[in-house]
């Protein structure tokens, strides 16, 4: 699929999303269904990367926290993603302080690869992964790029998004992201990934 073509389902996603995340605010419960079923994948995923084998129960906690606090949620769709992106973050590091254990390495899951990527290096980068070699490979990254490249890829922000829910400047998220995606890019062997500038990895100029 053509950059343009991505881009345009990407708009679709984020605006099937804002649409049910505004009727859910407003007490439309298959709405906040519909949203759950579009931000799950991504949310699960890359709660894996943080907390491996107790992501689901980490993530239940971050939809509680969810829930209870849409009414003041401000946004679109990708606002939204980014959003919950943050609230599963801060669960999951609160889960990691009571069990008093260095986050995991990161492992990207089949299900997770399949979602739509916003540019042509993730496709790339990603497109030739069996589940076992992206855990091999994700796992391989220091976690600021593994972390990072979860955000970009599997949830799907951009640079100025992840770096909100991180807590970083954008230009050192985009730069963990592009070193994160150069080190896939060598282990896979694909050519021209490393060629490009790494402002289109996320950065808004």
């Amino acid at each position: 699929m053509s950059q343009g073509g991505r881009t345009r389902r990407a708009q679709a996603y984020d605006g099937e999303l804002g649409d049910a995340v505004a009727r859910a605010q407003e007490g439309d419960e298959a709405a906040f269904a519909v949203a759950y079923r579009l931000v799950q994948p991504g949310l699960l995923g890359y709660l894996r990367g943080i907390v491996g084998d107790d992501a689901e129960d980490v993530a239940a906690d971050a939809w509680l926290e969810i829930a209870r606090d849409l009414g003041r949620f401000q946004g679109d769709g990708a606002g939204f993603r980014g959003w919950t992106a943050t609230i599963g973050r801060h669960r999951a590091l609160d889960h990691l302080r009571r069990l008093k254990v260095r986050p995991r390495s990161t492992a990207l899951e089949q299900d997770v690869l399949d979602l739509p990527g916003t540019h042509s290096t993730y496709d790339q980068a990603l497109e030739s992964l069996s589940t076992e070699r992206a855990m091999e490979l994700v796992r391989s990254l220091p976690r600021d790029q593994a972390e990072a490249v979860l955000l970009r890829v599997v949830v799907g922000l951009d640079g100025p998004a992840a770096a909100r829910v991180l807590g970083k400047r954008p230009g050192a998220v985009r730069t963990a992201a592009h070193r994160g995606l150069k080190g896939l890019a060598r282990r896979l062997g694909a050519t021209g990934v490393t060629q490009e500038d790494p402002r289109t990895l996320g950065e808004s100029t």
